[in-house]
């Protein structure tokens, strides 16, 4: 029973992983930008939900949707103010800014008394709770984990395929200049791509935080999020769900069977292998530049 334990585990992580990989992936094909304060906006995400739960009262299923619905406000508000501003400049400039982000949020949040010092716990109403399955004990937090990701990525799925915007996100990550003089308002799609980034990285934070606990440094993860987008393929969606899985299950087994200290570098690990393997991740397909 520990091999069906530990693939739930290591499932129920990579989902995390996956859904922040997604935020990193979503941006880089809208706007070839690589947005490293993903995880400090899932870090935001949770302290949304557990300030609207602890402070003001509300309900787990009243707080979340809010506290998702408000970071996509914040996303689309961070690329307008920040983001659009500096675009045209070079990659290094838009990597060093979204950096410089990830740390003022993180200060930010810091700088709040009992709330940003502190480590706190998302009352959920699952909270505590286990399936037994075949005498695996399985939290529901984990299968909470693994069924919303799966819900979300089928939203996803239905909404780049059938739906108009989804298709004008698609048109403008492949040619946003050609999708500019086909009609598509680019700079309003690239902020709500910003938008949905945010949105998807908020509930990661919001499902991870009963899995761990939510403090200020929890966006740290987003570190481990960065290899899963490299393994599945910077530029695939479906391959940033696969390379989250994949980072989640490594972490998982190098954790139980291999010595103490591996399983924070496994990930790399995966890394370094999957470039000297296949450059372009398990998705990702050869990029080329007519010069």
């Amino acid at each position: 029973m520990a091999i069906v334990q530990l693939l739930i585990s290591g499932i129920s992580l990579g989902c995390i992983y996956a859904l922040i990989a997604l935020g990193f992936v979503l941006i880089y094909k809208a706007t070839e930008t690589v947005n490293f304060a993903q995880g400090e906006l899932m870090m935001l995400g949770a302290f949304g939900g557990l300030v609207m739960m602890t402070i003001f009262g509300w309900s787990f299923w009243l707080a979340a949707p809010l506290a998702v619905v408000l970071m996509f406000f914040m996303g689309i508000g961070l690329e307008r103010a920040v983001i659009r501003p500096i675009l045209g400049q070079p990659q290094f400039t838009v990597v060093m800014l979204t950096i410089g982000v990830g740390y003022t949020a993180r200060g930010l949040i810091s700088m709040i008394p009992e709330i940003g010092t502190e480590t706190h716990t998302l009352p959920v109403p699952y909270a505590g709770q286990v399936l037994n399955v075949g005498g695996a004990v399985i939290s529901l937090e984990q299968v909470a984990v693994i069924g919303m990701t799966a819900v979300l990525c089928l939203v996803l799925y239905l909404m780049f395929r059938y739906t108009k915007l989804g298709i004008a996100m698609q048109a403008a990550s492949q040619n946003q200049l050609a999708a500019y003089y086909m009609g598509i308002p680019v700079r309003r799609i690239n902020g709500l791509v910003w938008g949905l980034s945010a949105a998807v990285a908020a509930i990661a934070g919001l499902l991870l935080a009963p899995v761990t606990f939510v403090h200020a440094n929890m966006g740290f993860i987003g570190l481990k999020a960065f290899p899963a987008a490299v393994v599945g393929g910077f530029g695939s969606l479906p391959g940033a769900i696969v390379g989250g899985l994949v980072i989640g299950l490594v972490e998982a087994f190098a954790g139980f069977y291999l010595p103490e200290g591996f399983k924070d570098i496994a990930a790399y690990v995966v890394v370094l292998i999957m470039l000297v393997v296949k450059p372009n991740g398990l998705f990702g397909g050869a990029m080329r530049k007519k010069v």
